[in-house]
């Protein structure tokens, strides 16, 4: 543990830094496109452009939600308040708003560089960086680390969650949940991309429908505490509180961290998903990818937070030092806190584990579906296909990883997820720094044709943008009125 620790520092400290000073360029660049397109991210969501070989919008969007929205948005939540103070959620938020332009840069540039690949669309970090910047020999390096954390390091921290809290709700054995865990992933993922589409788009919209519903029931109980809650959050976030007040800089620090880990824009994994559908302009999965940001962050992560505070299910235990608040003794942060919550809105009853247990199943397992889906597209980079023994074996290793998560203790299987995201993130950002006017070239496009009342259609020449070879070998229809009904 020692060893992972000095690892995660090393890679984090810094981290923290870059992702807050990115984001406010990206923000600048875009002239805050997260927030002047957000009717149109919307609208862009639910157009569709007809094709056997992609995905529609709508899936692209419910597979990166899918693998945004997972422990990070219960457990994560927990862990934030509990080292960094209630303030830890007022910049989880900020951070989400400010790096959901990050994601916008990303998923477009994901659309920008996709290929066709075994009647699939494929593209994400390695196609952007090869294409983009010409650095084949990065590209090669960050799929390899991409295979490796999405096979190995990251699949843990979802799988423990689910295991770990079907044994406190239901108490089953976490070998028996494990097994069936696996087998239930083994059944969706080798059915290829379509399936974990067509499964995202079924659950990913109703589950976080449900929590934030179940959030909305908690804070009727205790409609009496938000007031409170609110000055709880801004005193402790800008040093204000008189018991938080010293917790300033790990408000920001746990906040950052767990927005980054729980909506990962930036890290580069929603460009995966956003190459994958079908759009006649890349801006418009860009704009998708960059609204999936808010309904992770600043709805799922907010809900569970308030509902952390407005009924004390907390501790605040700052590292290294004594307690600050301990309302549940002996507890350990993390999904507890939120089965806590729930529970004390129905005393006696004793269902809130479970109903946070079976959100938890679904949150995590979409994430685990995703992460099949990432670690496959890269191997598709540095082989060529989506078939073959090389892809299989990858699926193989995210089951037994899946497994072998379910038996590491919690602090292991975190510290190895932070790592694995972190390393990510490391390469991505270097690659979206220099490719973000690649990116605004095509936002510029876009808006120019919506002002012409046009249904945008990516001409990269048009663009003045080189190496989107995908878009120069297709047939690109000709921009029509919106008012034609091309959707």
């Amino acid at each position: 543990m020692e060893i992972l620790t000095n690892i995660y520092d090393a890679i984090w400290n810094p981290l923290v830094y870059i992702t807050l000073i990115s984001g406010f360029a990206y923000t600048i660049a875009t002239r805050a496109v997260q927030v002047r397109h957000l009717p149109g991210m919307i609208k862009c969501l639910f157009g569709r452009v007809e094709s056997d070989t992609g995905t529609s919008s709508f899936q692209a969007f419910t597979m990166a939600l899918g693998g945004r929205v997972g422990v990070g948005n219960i457990a994560g939540v927990a862990t934030a308040i509990a080292f960094g103070g209630p303030g830890a959620l007022f910049w989880m938020i900020a951070t989400a708003i400010l790096t959901a332009s990050s994601a916008f840069i990303e998923a477009t540039l994901g659309q920008i560089y996709k290929v066709k690949s075994d009647g699939e669309y494929r593209g994400g970090i390695p196609w952007y960086i090869e294409k983009g910047l010409g650095l084949k020999w990065l590209a090669c390096t960050v799929a390899v680390v991409a295979v490796l954390c999405y096979s190995l390091l990251i699949p843990g921290v979802q799988s423990s969650t689910i295991v770990t809290s079907l044994d406190t709700a239901f108490g089953i054995p976490t070998w028996i949940s494990g097994l069936l865990l696996v087998l239930l992933a083994g059944l969706v993922v080798f059915g290829g991309t379509q399936r974990i589409a067509a499964f995202s788009e079924k659950v990913v919209p109703a589950m976080a429908a449900l929590y934030i519903l179940l959030a909305v029931v908690v804070l009727i109980f205790n409609f009496q505490q938000i007031p409170g809650v609110i000055q709880l959050v801004l005193g402790s976030a800008f040093g204000t509180h008189a018991v938080f007040g010293g917790m300033i800089g790990a408000a920001v620090a746990w906040g950052v961290k767990r927005s980054l880990y729980s909506n990962v824009a930036g890290v580069g994994e929603g460009a995966f998903a956003a190459a994958s559908a079908s759009v006649s302009h890349p801006v418009k999965q860009g704009l998708v990818q960059s609204f999936s940001v808010y309904i992770d962050t600043v709805m799922v992560c907010t809900a569970t937070g308030v509902m952390i505070l407005s009924t004390g299910a907390y501790n605040v235990l700052p590292e290294g030092r004594v307690p600050l608040v301990e309302n549940l003794p002996g507890v350990e942060p993390g999904a507890e806190f939120t089965q806590i919550a729930v529970d004390s809105v129905m005393p006696g009853m004793g269902i809130g584990a479970g109903i946070v247990a079976i959100a938890i199943f679904f949150f995590a397992f979409t994430s685990i579906l995703a992460y099949f889906y990432y670690g496959v597209t890269n191997v598709v980079y540095l082989t060529g296909s989506s078939r073959g023994f090389l892809p299989r074996v990858v699926k193989t290793v995210v089951l037994l990883s899946v497994y072998v998560g379910t038996m590491l203790s919690t602090e292991n299987v975190w510290a190895l997820g932070d790592i694995g995201y972190g390393l990510i993130a490391w390469f991505n950002m270097v690659a979206i720094a220099l490719l973000c006017p690649t990116a605004v070239r095509a936002l510029r496009d876009y808006e120019r044709q919506k002002k012409q009342g046009l249904d945008p259609v990516f001409d990269p020449a048009a663009a003045g943008i080189k190496g989107a070879t995908f878009w120069e070998s297709s047939q690109t229809p000709s921009p029509v009125p919106e008012t034609a009904g091309r959707h």
